[in-house]
């Protein structure tokens, strides 16, 4: 059956707010870069000590070039204005509601007669409801406030993931954009994404409340997947290991980029909305295993191993070996965000370090107890990750 006229217009009018905002990016971001004339001589850029909720981060944020320093800078200044640009096309559609609002307000209840007496028509039948609100109120408990997320499948697992515990576990209420496969450049420059976020920060200021922490949660999916192995030398070569150069291209530039660029969007948001910086939690994820365990098993199409196949690819057939690389690659993921919580407009920005947090023992397979597969915690693996997010949030 072919779309409706209405749903070709909505079509065409979200390809052209996606085509208006790639152009203002790009105009925001200036011509294509030139290849240097010289390579740059690497120093450490200033900022902030890097805020973990476990002390200092273990593995020392690597020196930031003087063209990195650029790019992120340039990448916050584009975040700044992805958000004024997504909150002013927001006002039209927030006019638009306003008056559908006006236009649906109730009128006087139609009274019809019950034992000869008017009452009502619908009394007995609003009555029920408040009952059953308020049994499911007394049952939930009262809510110790309103976090707002955007991620990856750590914040959306099928019945259990981070926010899913933070929600049953520690009593927040939770507002959220994330979706399992999320990259961080896809949540850094597709503009529906951030108007995603706006919408659940206007829904929060709505109900006059300001969101006690901004939640974020990606850089997985940029890294494992089909693509895993290009990360990794062959096992028989001399140069054995993770590749640095990859590394550096993807963890250090691309996704730090991407991140600096998140960052300024929901902070330049939250002031916009709610009129203060609220604060801002992330993570680098835990050390993972990667024994070739899928969702479920990674059976048939549904998703997973994400991690194995690469390293099977190039000859990387012992687990503790395997469990040692990744080990390091999430080491430099988190040296990498610390250096971006260093930075001065990040002050409010808070790197929750989760390493250590769930095993990697293969003692009789006891990681199994923790790591549900290659890339995702068990019930209770989500439930200790999530209380770590509790910990940083505060009372």
């Amino acid at each position: 059956m072919p779309p409706s006229s209405t749903a070709r217009r909505k079509s065409a009018a979200g390809d052209s707010a996606s085509q208006a905002f790639a152009a203002m990016s790009r105009a925001a971001v200036g011509a294509p870069r030139k290849a240097p004339a010289k390579k740059a001589v690497a120093k450490k850029a200033p900022g902030k000590k890097a805020s973990t909720t476990r002390g200092a981060t273990r593995v020392a944020a690597p020196p930031v070039s003087p063209a990195l320093a650029r790019a992120t800078a340039k990448a916050i200044g584009l975040g700044a204005k992805q958000a004024e640009w997504v909150i002013a096309q927001r006002g039209a559609a927030l006019a638009t509601r306003a008056r559908a609002v006006a236009r649906a307000a109730k009128p006087a209840p139609e009274l019809h007669v019950v034992g000869g007496r008017k009452t009502p028509a619908r009394k007995a039948v609003a009555k029920k409801a408040t009952a059953a609100r308020t049994a499911t109120a007394v049952r939930a408990g009262t809510s110790r406030g309103v976090l707002v997320a955007e991620g990856d499948s750590w914040f959306d697992y099928p019945f259990h993931d981070v926010l899913k515990e933070l929600d049953d576990s520690f009593g927040w209420e939770i507002e959220h954009v994330a979706h399992y496969g999320h990259t961080v450049e896809s949540m850094a420059y597709d503009g529906g994404q951030l108007d995603d976020f706006v919408r659940a920060i206007e829904k929060v200021a709505r109900r006059g409340d300001t969101p006690r922490a901004i939640l974020l949660s990606g850089g997985g999916n940029d890294v494992a997947g089909e693509g895993f192995g290009m990360l990794v030398n062959h096992r028989s070569s001399p140069v054995h290991g993770l590749e640095p150069k990859v590394l550096e291209g993807i963890v250090e530039t691309r996704v730090r980029t991407a991140y600096a660029t998140i960052l300024a969007a929901v902070t330049t948001a939250c002031e916009a909305l709610v009129g203060a910086k609220v604060p801002i939690l992330l993570h680098g994820y835990d050390y993972p295993v990667p024994d070739g365990r899928g969702l479920l098993g990674g059976w048939g199409p549904l998703p997973g191993p994400w991690l194995q196949p690469g390293f099977a690819e190039k000859g990387y057939d012992d687990l503790a070996e395997r469990i040692a690389l990744t080990s390091e690659l999430i080491d430099r993921l988190y040296a990498m965000l610390a250096s971006i919580v260093a930075l001065p407009p990040f002050a409010h920005v808070t790197l929750v370090d989760l390493r250590g947090s769930l095993s990697t023992d293969l003692a009789s397979n006891r990681y199994k107890a923790w790591w549900g597969n290659e890339l995702h915690p068990t019930h209770q693996g989500f439930t200790r990750v999530a209380g770590l997010f509790d910990a940083a949030i505060g009372p």
